[in-house]
């Protein structure tokens, strides 16, 4: 058993050290949100990937800020669960939020596990100590700065390379990224950006030999993405349109695609994000981490998701350096040659800059029984 004392909310806002350009729009810096879970002498903390407009999925920071106020830590704190499952059943009743719901639940783990003093991976069923790991790469200015911003990741030795596309901007920077590096591992992200009248275009991706093509469709469907996986070679990745193991069965059940990107936060937190794993390996479906432009909170806990066995696809969990000057974390979180060590000790591994985080916090808020 273990038993949530009492909460910390804390939004920071950090700047990105590139332009990240998608088919929603440009993003220069990240508002990351961050919940602190206290109990038995420990600490838990996770990380909110929501954005503060409604583009990704349908939730909001302001949105999840109030729910974590008002329902969601009230019906937690003071609490006993037996286990992080036993907390996120009770949380099941309220509908959607799950990126919300996430942020108590993902705390709940790191507390349960350093309660216990194991790694979070190993409760999990984790079998790994390093993970293999891409990069994502956001729409640059033209085809040149397209194929040398590949050419500088690739050297880092990363094992995939994503690029963002969007119409207008998809088969010309494939096909130059393909031509200069016949042999990389490379996958596209429309970011749902498409629909079936783009079938043409989205077709001839096919020539360029890639891993799969990511939720081009619209974030909730999962029968016209079927409809356009027939009139396709390449495999369609299922992101968005994945909020559950029951959206990932049916998924694969329709023919919808043959890879499933898990985002833990997106499904409502470890124990769905584990149970769309096991489903996606009973259809023979591959699974990866995908990534928020997390800071290193964020960060670790998909590094730990990401050493159960299905995840054979390397994720976005890229080096932290890569995206801040500074991050939320005193551990440095760098892969060497496309391999992210898992950080170790008890829960997640890493330890939130207390200093750093005070100084330029924009919310703190703490909260008891």
């Amino acid at each position: 058993m273990f038993t949530i004392e009492s909460a910390e909310l804390l939004v920071v806002r950090l700047p990105l050290k590139f332009r990240f350009e998608t088919s929603f729009g440009v993003q220069t810096e990240k508002v990351v949100p961050l919940l602190v879970l206290h109990g038995g002498g420990v600490q838990g903390v996770s990380e909110g990937t929501m954005e503060f407009a409604p583009m990704y999925r349908e939730e909001t920071i302001a949105g999840a800020l109030g729910l974590l106020r008002s329902v969601f830590l009230p019906r937690v704190l003071g609490k006993s669960f037996a286990n992080p499952e036993a907390l996120h059943d009770a949380l099941g009743s309220f509908r959607g939020n799950r990126m919300a719901r996430a942020m108590v639940e993902m705390a709940a783990w790191d507390l349960w596990a350093r309660q216990l003093g194991v790694p979070l991976g190993q409760l999990l069923g984790g079998r790994r100590n390093a993970v293999e790991v891409g990069v994502s790469l956001g729409i640059q200015p033209d085809e040149t700065a397209t194929v040398d911003v590949v050419r500088r990741h690739v050297e880092q030795g990363y094992r995939r390379i994503k690029l963002k596309i969007k119409p207008g901007w998809d088969v010309q920077p494939v096909r130059a990224v393909r031509e200069a590096f016949p042999d990389i591992r490379l996958t596209v992200d429309a970011n749902s950006a498409y629909t079936l009248a783009d079938t043409g275009r989205l077709r001839a991706l096919d020539a360029f030999g890639l891993t799969y093509i990511e939720q081009p469709l619209a974030w909730d469907d999962l029968v016209d993405h079927a409809e356009l996986q027939r009139r396709l070679s390449t495999p369609l990745c299922l992101d968005e349109s994945v909020a559950s193991a029951q959206d990932a069965r049916k998924g694969l059940a329709l023919g919808s695609g043959g890879v499933v990107n898990v985002k833990v936060t997106r499904v409502g937190g470890h124990a769905e994000a584990r149970r769309v794993h096991d489903v996606a390996q009973a259809f023979g479906a591959p699974v990866w981490c995908g990534g928020m432009l997390e800071s290193g909170i964020g960060r670790a806990h998909n590094i730990h998701l990401s050493t159960l066995p299905n995840f054979t696809l390397p994720g976005d969990t890229s080096s932290a350096s890569r995206y801040w000057e500074k991050d939320v974390i005193l551990e440095g979180l760098e892969a060497t040659d496309g391999l992210m060590p898992v950080p170790v000790g008890p829960g997640t591994g890493v330890t939130l800059d207390r200093e750093f985080v005070s100084r330029v916090a924009e919310v703190q808020e703490e909260f008891r029984a």
